[in-house]
């Protein structure tokens, strides 16, 4: 899927991926700079999982190519996040060298604070207060027994627009539909949990 899958700008998600799974009551994860589909083997050596988070790369500016720390997802003992968007002009000072890093702090002090659905918003609410633009705001996260993703764009809904399926024993949310599995598409500036 990420092979074939380009950004709205024609860019390949090539940058590198990440993948996190569920384990003993906490989040675990792998990263690397390759592209996913040269790593397809790497897949064979992840444990057995109910829950996992997958993400790859395409980034923004050449910049912020070439650096483990900035692949998805992120993880801490509670959640798995990953995210895809493009804001600009963010008035915030926050910690973090990228916007996903920067928003995956913001929305931790949120977690700490309050449940999954209101630091979601919260978060989405004060990121939009605070850009001068935002063409994607998405974000994907995964806690102990449920898989929430938020999606906002602007532009490029082909490329922005996310896919749940939710008919099965097996909950997905991603961009991109799956073969063999029934999706609907999420609307623009909505919440779903699965």
């Amino acid at each position: 899927m990420a092979q074939k899958s380009k950004a709205f700008d024609g860019d390949w998600q090539e940058d590198g991926w990440g993948f996190a799974w569920r384990k003993n009551n906490k989040w675990l994860g792998y990263r690397s700079l390759k592209p996913v589909w040269k790593e397809k083997k790497k897949f064979s050596t992840f444990p057995e999982t109910a829950m996992f988070a997958i993400h790859a790369r395409s980034a923004s500016f050449p910049q912020h190519k070439n650096n483990i720390e900035y692949n998805q997802p992120y993880i801490n003992d509670s959640y798995s996040y990953v995210f895809n968007g493009l804001l600009k002009g963010v008035t915030l000072s926050l910690p973090g060298e990228i916007g996903a890093q920067k928003i995956w702090q913001l929305l931790n002090v949120y977690l700490k604070k309050t449940n999954l659905t209101q630091a979601v918003y919260k978060t989405t609410d004060i990121l939009k207060k605070n850009s001068r633009n935002i063409q994607a705001l998405n974000i994907g996260i995964a806690g102990k027994n449920t898989i929430s993703a938020y999606c906002h764009f602007t532009a490029h809904p082909d490329y922005y627009s996310l896919q749940y399926s939710d008919n099965s024993d097996i909950k997905i949310i991603c961009s991109e539909v799956i073969e063999e599995f029934e999706f609907k598409s999420l609307p623009t500036n909505s919440l779903i949990t699965l």
